[in-house]
């Protein structure tokens, strides 16, 4: 099996970015510390890029609009194998696992971790697998959508939870079917709270080197060529009611522009400013803290990051898992927007084109982490405001933004638990069509850096395979 991620690469041809990897018998699975696979992935797929222009909601519904009944998805008639409401529990937990693209494997994998554990006398966990049916030689061949109410067994090679419908015929790259999982789950698996994962290859906001965009977001579904994007996103938590809890178990999805598209819809957010290992969550250590006592939204979340950075420690990769505070991106957005007018205003376009390069970055290097980007700024001014600005950002993002940032490796030690977008080369004007440009001061901070940066070396030295010794030794070529 070859070794793939829930991330993007790019600057790979399509053969090359599928066939990177390793057998999963080597002990990791599959671990993506590549430049970005979703370039030559939707390419396969039959994706047409974006240009840069794009529309972010490709002409569906804006941003705060509701959704109605007729704007139901199409799915095929559905049979309801088992129909079981529960009682009402402390929480119901929500994965949407669409693996119809080269994750299959995965998502039956951590189908199987979650039975590990199940449904408890206090904890609901219910998931909706996709798949396109292959043949894993374990598992039973199927296609299409199954939702579980997931039960613990002992078979970790098989799913044995009971069926509670089946939907042959759905888009998982539709964000009108995360909203009707999300209310059936609801209505039929009530809970005082409540948490919700997507599962599947995400791209946060990226930007192809050299070519256009490419689509960004989460939930691809290879078989419709469709997937949910940044602001569908926040128009299917806002849809389905919100949820104490929101995780996204995909790549490169911690980013101030996602987290606030969706702010108004959760009370905490979990995910990765890195690319994720192919093994994902680890949904039976995650599992177990949940059931271990009565835990509020913010334990849960920390049960989320705890568990998936003592799996990935105990592995010695490199990666990133922090959860936040969605009531302070607001605050956030106040504290940027002083500090990007302080760093204008001072004139420091060099020492911000320092810091552009030097923060730690992602396998998208437009990628860089906030807290680092700012720190660089701050030990380097010779302005008084600037230094001002910048510490009194770097103590909200510490202390009232960030619930819990636990990185493991040694590259990710200065991730600081959110990423902004950089831009090193161009500006899009796609970034403007999400409300964190909309309402915030970084995209003109952002233009005034590419006008303000010029002379010397402007080119970073592109991601390496291992985001830092710059050995490609496990590329085909």
């Amino acid at each position: 099996m070859p070794k793939v991620g829930r991330g993007s690469r790019e600057g790979l041809n399509p053969i090359q970015a599928f066939f990177v990897g390793r057998e999963p018998n080597e002990g990791g699975f599959m671990l993506k510390k590549w430049t970005a696979v979703l370039c030559a992935a939707l390419m396969l797929s039959g994706w047409t890029a974006m240009a840069a222009d794009a529309d972010f909601d490709q002409g569906k519904l804006e941003t705060g609009q509701f959704l109605k009944a007729s704007d139901a998805p199409d799915i095929a008639a559905s049979a309801v194998v088992t129909a079981e409401k529960a009682e009402t529990k402390d929480w119901t937990i929500m994965v949407y696992i669409n693996a119809k693209n080269n994750l299959e494997p995965f998502g039956i994998k951590d189908v199987n971790e979650m039975e590990a554990v199940g449904s408890t006398s206090r904890v609901n966990v219910v998931v909706e697998l996709g798949r396109l049916g292959s043949d894993d030689g374990k598992e039973p061949v199927w296609k299409g959508q199954r939702r579980f109410l997931v039960k613990k067994d002992s078979d970790s090679n098989k799913i044995t939870s009971p069926i509670v419908m089946d939907i042959p015929k759905a888009d998982m790259g539709d964000y009108r079917h995360l909203v009707e999982f999300g209310k059936w789950a609801k209505q039929n698996y009530p809970a005082r709270k409540y948490m919700l994962v997507v599962w599947n290859h995400g791209s946060g906001w990226n930007l192809a080197k050299g070519g256009p965009f490419t689509p960004t977001g989460i939930s691809y579904d290879d078989e419709t060529n469709n997937h949910i994007t940044t602001v569908q996103l926040g128009q299917a938590l806002s849809g389905l009611g919100g949820v104490s809890v929101y995780g996204s178990d995909a790549c490169l999805m911690q980013m101030a522009s996602v987290d606030y598209e969706i702010k108004g819809s959760v009370d905490i957010i979990v995910g990765s400013e890195q690319t994720e290992p192919g093994d994902g969550y680890d949904y039976t250590g995650f599992l177990k803290q949940v059931n271990a006592s009565a835990l509020t939204p913010e334990d849960v979340a920390k049960a989320a990051v705890q568990s998936y950075r003592d799996w990935y420690a105990r592995k010695g990769e490199d990666t990133t898992q922090s959860a936040l505070r969605a009531s302070a991106l607001s605050g956030l957005l106040s504290q940027v927007g002083e500090f990007g007018s302080a760093v204008m205003a001072s004139g420091e376009g060099g020492l911000l084109k320092k810091a552009k390069k030097e923060a730690v970055y992602f396998t998208e290097s437009d990628n860089r982490d906030l807290y680092d980007l700012v720190s660089i700024i701050v030990k380097g001014t010779k302005n008084a405001a600037v230094r001002t600005k910048g510490t009194a950002l770097m103590s909200f993002i510490e202390k009232d933004l960030m619930l819990v940032n636990m990185p493991t490796g040694s590259y990710t030690k200065n991730a600081h638990g959110l990423a902004i977008y950089t831009p090193q080369y161009s500006y899009s004007s796609a970034y403007d069509k999400l409300a964190w440009a909309k309402e915030s001061q970084w995209d003109e901070f952002m233009k005034w850096s590419l006008k303000n940066t010029t002379g010397g070396d402007e080119t970073p030295a592109p991601p390496s395979d291992d985001n830092g010794s710059g050995d490609d030794s496990d590329y085909p070529w």
